[in-house]
């Protein structure tokens, strides 16, 4: 698996578990971290790696021209 490719399936995993958090978990309470604010985090740490994965993808692209 190219590190584009991975980047881009770890990046979307990441983004869909922090938008699970997000939606679903508004009415939990934990005494040190709240959830949805753990959700907002891994869905901007998901961006990130989907982005990351797509400049990588785009660069192996750009090579083989």
């Amino acid at each position: 698996m190219s590190p584009a490719s991975k980047n881009l399936t770890e990046g979307t995993a990441t983004f869909l578990v922090g938008l699970a958090l997000k939606l679903f978990t508004g009415g939990v309470e934990i005494p040190v971290l709240t959830l949805t604010k753990v959700g907002v985090v891994l869905m901007a740490v998901g961006g990130c790696m989907v982005l990351l994965g797509l400049v990588q993808a785009g660069r192996t692209a750009g090579s083989r021209r």
